[in-house]
Order: structure tokens, then sequence, then C-alpha cells
């Protein structure tokens, strides 16, 4: 799964490091999975330059190539792989031209996460709310049901505006188990929509280790140099997966959930000698695919006993990203007289209106419910016999399918 999984880390830092110029001191948590997923879709229906810039904005070229399915889908989990082959007789090949993206392997990466396991429940949806009296093609509508697993909903925008978005709402509400609920605040989506896109992922697992309640306590959190603020702060000693980067004095740690198929790993900045925190703004911006492999690696992580300190916390995140995914180069997309979607309809007004995307992360002692991404060396210190881990600062958390070394979520906790 190596390609698909390189686009979106990828896009994921890409799309951080836009978000994250505006909202310095702001928490931040999306899914790079879910929209990545959605903008695969569209591009099954984007053509021409319109495709080409969704291509560059998703790192395409590090997906493409001939990577048979089979080798796509290396760590699958063994029962699931007849009803991957399933799945894949009933996807046409038709649907696979025309790009260099390979939809078929984002199908099947799908199918995985759909199929982690009773330990888990994992829901990523897309859905294309588009004005009444426009029709798809067929093909479009066959290739998005079935790589996608996307439904295409027939609203009226123009007449029924309330009504279209308390669907789109109740639709998005109904998909993540309540946790997202007014996607659309009103006013956002006027009469003139023709055509929104909203994906959402819902995700919940419990701690292959859990915490207990009872060790819970408050402490203090380091905004910055002056200012403190309390939370409750998690604690629980065993053995977990740590590393150290030298050039950071950043920590890296993981955080199995059930069965290991998904972990949290967090990278957390050191601190200076007056024990304020400092190194978030480097780790950013050192943060690279090449940089993230490395750091995750088997071979750089070792197990040791660590004494764990977490925050509790809850994040949200809600993200029109037009405006960013225009600054990204997808411009064409958003524009009436240069969008392409000709291999949506045959309609020659037709471009994208909204693209919003919210996602929801949980962390406390039982698990996590989410719903909704210069060349350092990593060295063996000499460590004591019990390493410390205490998360009292801002640090960066990903939510990893490791199978597939897939990143579902991605964030910053630097505000409770």
């Amino acid at each position: 799964m190596g390609s698909i999984s390189r686009m979106i880390i990828e896009f994921c830092l890409d799309l951080y490091n836009k978000l994250n110029r505006t909202a310095k001191g702001q928490n931040i948590v999306f899914s790079p999975m879910s929209i990545s997923t959605s903008l695969g879709l569209i591009l099954l229906g984007a053509r021409n330059n319109t495709a080409a810039q969704i291509e560059e904005v998703l790192h395409v070229s590090h997906a493409a190539g001939t990577t048979s399915l089979e080798s796509e889908l290396e760590g699958a989990v063994p029962e699931n792989k007849s009803e991957l082959s399933q799945e894949r007789e009933s996807s046409p090949s038709l649907c696979n031209t025309d790009g260099n993206l390979n939809h078929e392997a984002f199908h099947a990466l799908l199918l995985q996460l759909q199929n982690l396991g009773k330990d888990y429940v994992l829901s990523l949806a897309n859905s294309l709310f588009i004005q009444q009296g426009f029709e798809p093609h067929q093909k479009y509508l066959m290739c998005s049901k079935e790589l996608y697993r996307a439904a295409l909903e027939t609203v009226d925008f123009q007449r029924a505006l309330e009504a279209s978005r308390l669907k789109i709402n109740d639709w998005v509400e109904s998909e993540t188990q309540g946790k997202i609920k007014e996607l659309f605040a009103p006013g956002v989506i006027d009469s003139h929509t023709i055509l929104v896109l909203v994906n959402v992922i819902y995700f919940k697992a419990s701690w292959e280790h859990k915490f207990e309640e009872k060790n819970t306590v408050q402490r203090d959190f380091k905004l910055n140099q002056n200012e403190r603020k309390p939370v409750q702060m998690m604690y629980q000693k065993g053995t977990f997966k740590l590393g150290y980067i030298e050039e950071l004095g950043t920590q890296v740690l993981e955080l199995p959930y059930a069965q290991k198929l998904l972990s949290m790993i967090i990278l957390l900045p050191g601190e200076t000698a007056d024990g304020s925190p400092s190194g978030l703004e480097q780790t950013e911006s050192t943060m690279t695919y090449e940089n993230l492999m490395l750091w995750f690696s088997s071979e750089h992580m070792f197990e040791t006993v660590v004494e764990v300190y977490l925050p509790r916390f809850k994040l949200e995140g809600t993200f029109d990203l037009n405006e960013v995914l225009k600054a990204m180069g997808m411009t064409d997309i958003f524009s009436e007289s240069k969008a392409d979607l000709s291999a949506l309809s045959s309609e020659k007004s037709l471009v994208l209106s909204n693209i919003v995307h919210k996602a929801y992360v949980e962390v406390n002692e039982e698990g996590t419910t989410a719903a909704a991404a210069t060349g350092a060396t990593i060295v063996r210190r000499s460590l004591p016999l019990i390493e410390v881990f205490i998360a009292d600062r801002p640090f960066l958390f990903f939510i990893r399918h490791n199978p597939t070394s897939t990143i579902l979520f991605f964030g910053k906790f630097c505000s409770p």
C-alpha cells in the first residue's frame, strides 16, 4: 500500500502547512484519508487541466504506475482477502482509466478500513449533493459507487435551500453517530450552489492497554513560556515503542489500539532549561514523508518501559477547503470558465461550489473516538530503566493504520 499511503501522507503535510499558517496557538485536527478519498471521487469526474491540478495536489505521481492490487493489499488481514477479491471482480477496469490515480488501490484501502474487526468502529462516507435537474453520466454513478461507495444525492438548492441544508446535515450526523452536528450553518450554502461534496469519517477504538481512570489527575499544561492551563492528565506505566529525534529534542511514542491494527503516534517536542515548551515549529518544519517514515520505523523505535502522561482531550475541526485547495493549486474546478467535469456530466457550467470537512477526535482512558490528516537522524540513547513521556506541552499526533502506514487522522494539540 506504499504508493497510496505515501500520497496521503504527502497531501496531509501540505494541507497541514497551509492550515497551520492561520492557526498559530490553535488546535488542528483533520482526516487526510477522508479528504484524499473525496478528492479521488471528484477526480473520477474531472478531465484535462482540472484533473491534472487535482492529481498535483494529491501527489498522484506517488500513487501512479503499474502497482498491482495484490501488492497494494500487502498487510491485509487474511479473513478479508476473499471479500477483497470479490469486490475487485465487481469493480470494472473501465473505472480506472483516463488518469494516473489507481482508483482500485483506493477502493482496496477503503475496504480494508471498513473491515477492521469487532474492536473498531470506522465509518468513512462520501456524498455528492447535486442540484435537481442535472443528469450525471451513468459511468460516473457506477464507478463512484463501486470504487468509493459514494452516494449521489439530488437536492433543490434553488427552491428548497433550507430543506437541502437540513438533509445534508442530517446525513452527516447519522454517519458520525451524532458526533458532528450542523456541518453547514445557515447561510453557508446559497441558492446558486450546484454541487456540494461532503466527506465524513467516524472512528472509535479502545487502547490495547487502557488508562485507569483512578490514575487521572489534574496537572498543568504549558501553553507557552508564561501560560499554564489545567488538564485532566491520564497516566499509565507499560511497555511501549519509543523513539528520540536527537536534533529536535523530540520524543516519539506509539500507543497501539486493540490488536495493534491502528496506533496513535505522538511527536512531543522538548522543552528548554527553564521548563518552557519549545521546538514545535522546528519539528513541524522538518516533517517530510521521508522523515516521518524514519521517525516511525521499527528500526528507530524500541520497546521499553514508559511512564506515560497524556491529557484527556476532545478536538473538533471544521474547514471550508475551497481557498486552501486553491492555494495548493486546485483552481480550475471552482471556476465556471475553466472547470472540466465532463466525465461527471455533459453539462458545461458544472463547478465545485463547496468542499467542507469536519473532524472530531476524543481521547480518554478507554481509547479514542474520532470523527471527521532537513534530514534528521534518530539515535538510541543510554536510557534509564524506565523512560518518562509527559505530554504537558504542545504536541502533534497521528492515528495510523499500521498494516498500510496510512494516516487516518492528524492533529496538533496546543490549547486545552
